[in-house]
């Protein structure tokens, strides 16, 4: 996908050792600054949107978020969130909303605040050298299940 003038190009990616097991979260911005941390129980799904919410909170200006995670991207270029705001949280076969407590936060990041986010399906573990950064940052804090930040020009 092609970036828009202005726009930031984010990297993010999730990471479970077992799902649900010890997960890691990451995010960057190619040549610029990158974080990443744990949860020690935890799931993939939770760590891809909270890698999303984490890159948004240390971000400013319109951005474009690279993400492997099809529940992420879908759930914005779908708008799946319509249709769980539109049935009070619940999902087609009626059942809460999983996530909830993260889709929330997320959603009020991207649509509440008046601010230009767009999503991209990017190919996981496909030669990308961006996702492949931010896969290895996220199974490296799921790992050693410690937070990191900084100018990380490892690409």
């Amino acid at each position: 996908m092609e970036r828009a003038p202005g726009e930031t190009v984010v990297y993010t990616d999730g990471s479970c050792l077992g799902n649900p097991g010890p997960g890691g979260w990451a995010w960057a911005l190619p040549e610029g600054p990158c974080a990443s941390g744990s949860e020690s129980r935890t799931t993939n799904q939770r760590m891809e949107i909270t890698a999303v919410l984490r890159a948004l909170e240390a971000t400013d200006g319109p951005v474009l978020v690279m993400s492997d995670s099809a529940y992420v991207v879908r759930c914005f270029k779908d708008r799946w969130w319509e249709a769980w705001r539109r049935r009070g949280w619940r999902n087609a076969a009626g059942k809460p909303v999983a996530n909830r407590d993260l889709w929330e936060p997320l959603l009020e990041a991207v649509l509440d605040r008046g601010r230009p986010v767009r999503f991209s399906w990017v190919k996981g573990h496909s030669g990308d050298p961006m996702n492949d950064r931010v896969d290895r940052l996220a199974v490296e804090a799921a790992t050693i299940r410690r937070a990191t930040s900084g100018e990380d020009s490892r690409a």
